[in-house]
């Protein structure tokens, strides 16, 4: 069986790489890394890197031009500022009952939908995904959901003449949890990138730094990108 793996070069799609790795041999799993129209591109160079480490073949996607009329503050275009602060503090603002500035418009329905046509072009029978509980908690991210997962993996096997389906592997669990799975699995985290900005070391004030942080403190470590 052969994998495709959604891949950003950050903490969850390359623990997601791993895994797959694991389950079916680097020259079984193909990565593609999306560019969407994001303020930098520090994602994707860790993703070339990443994927050079692990030898996997590693295909690329431009969907900038979909993006183009959204004003989410990860976008090149965008007038907003990237939110200095928690998750959490971010979500009480919202009341739990809309996405996150942060949020890119069903940006993972668009993924999932572009990767399932390359997995099936490229005789995939999965696609693995790196949506955890922490970004669908309180409507953040709706499209990390274990419904819209569910949701998503019923369209594309009916669609796919029951060929193709997502397995999305910390959709129920924290991402303290996705560092403890890919720690076991020896993932390079040193080469990940997760920040929102684009500068030469992570601010370490964004919702994603934060919880980066946070997830390697819960596992009694430092986090190796920082060292």
């Amino acid at each position: 069986m052969k994998a495709l793996v959604l891949f950003s070069g950050g903490i969850d799609s390359t623990t997601a790489l791993g895994l797959a790795i694991q389950k079916y041999g680097k020259d079984q799993v193909i990565a593609l890394s999306v560019s969407y129209g994001q303020k930098h591109d520090k994602e994707i160079k860790a993703a070339i890197a990443v994927a050079q480490y692990y030898g996997v073949e590693h295909l690329f996607l431009d969907l900038r031009k979909i993006f183009q009329y959204s004003n989410c503050s990860l976008l090149q275009q965008s007038t907003e500022d990237i939110p200095e602060e928690s998750y959490a503090e971010q979500i009480s603002k919202t009341n739990g009952d809309k996405p996150v500035s942060t949020y890119v418009p069903f940006r993972n329905g668009l993924f999932l939908s572009s990767a399932a046509s390359i997995a099936l072009s490229k005789d995939c029978e999965v696609i693995y995904y790196g949506a955890h509980a922490d970004d669908s908690a309180g409507f953040a991210y709706p499209d990390c959901s274990p419904v819209f997962n569910q949701a998503m993996n019923e369209a594309i096997w009916e669609g796919s003449g029951h060929q193709l389906k997502i397995e999305a592997p910390f959709v129920n669990v924290s991402k303290a949890e996705v560092v403890r799975i890919g720690l076991e699995l020896g993932v390079p985290y040193k080469l990940t990138w997760s920040c929102y900005e684009g500068g030469e070391k992570p601010c370490g004030k964004c919702g994603t730094c934060i919880d980066r942080a946070a997830a390697f403190q819960a596992n009694h470590m430092e986090d190796p990108a920082l060292r």
